[in-house]
């Protein structure tokens, strides 16, 4: 716990740059995108994988 509040104090005194705030926000809209896809069933079959043997 204590080392979340360090970072927390670390990234109040330095926020990190404009284009590593753009960078991970980018990377979070294709996350959603690609499950909201998968989500509606519009997913390609070639790019499922087929279900696991135990």
């Amino acid at each position: 716990m204590t080392r979340w509040f360090l970072r927390m104090a670390k990234w109040a005194h330095r926020p990190p740059s404009e284009a590593r705030v753009k960078l991970v926000l980018a990377i979070i809209a294709i996350v959603l995108i690609i499950y909201g896809i998968e989500w509606l069933g519009l997913w390609p079959d070639w790019a499922k994988t087929g279900k696991m043997r135990p």
